[in-house]
């Protein structure tokens, strides 16, 4: 296996995490309105977003592929503004845009796992 047969995994598993770390970040929301620790463990969780945002961007700029670093860009870009719609308490802003950046990162992972199975089914059609 060489390294650019481990970069789609690398992707497919950056992708998960920043999924994960999104759904996390709900449930600190969540927190945060309902209990008086919520606001840190709200903050604990952005940083975990941010450090799988730019996990998920460091392994799309491995694969030098145009149709995955753009959209790791554009979470990077969401994350940076929804990270300042935080800090100036816009919630009529943030919290749309939160749920907006956890289906965005769903449909990419499905996408790119979907790209594993088609990989697959290829590989499989071509042997046969």
């Amino acid at each position: 296996m060489t390294a650019t047969d481990k970069s789609p995994t690398f992707l497919r598993i950056a992708l998960l995490l920043q999924t994960l770390a999104l759904l996390l970040q709900a449930v600190t929301a969540g927190l945060l309105l309902s209990s008086p620790g919520g606001r840190a463990a709200h903050a604990a969780s952005a940083i975990a977003v941010a450090v799988t945002v730019l996990l998920h961007l460091v392994a799309a700029l491995v694969i030098r592929r145009r149709d995955v670093i753009l959209p790791a860009v554009g979470m990077l870009v969401m994350t940076l503004a929804q990270m300042a719609l935080g800090m100036a308490h816009q919630k009529t802003l943030h919290v749309p845009l939160g749920v907006l950046m956890f289906g965005g990162s769903m449909l990419q992972l499905a996408r790119v796992w979907a790209g594993r199975r088609g990989a697959a089914s290829t590989a499989t059609a071509t042997t046969a």
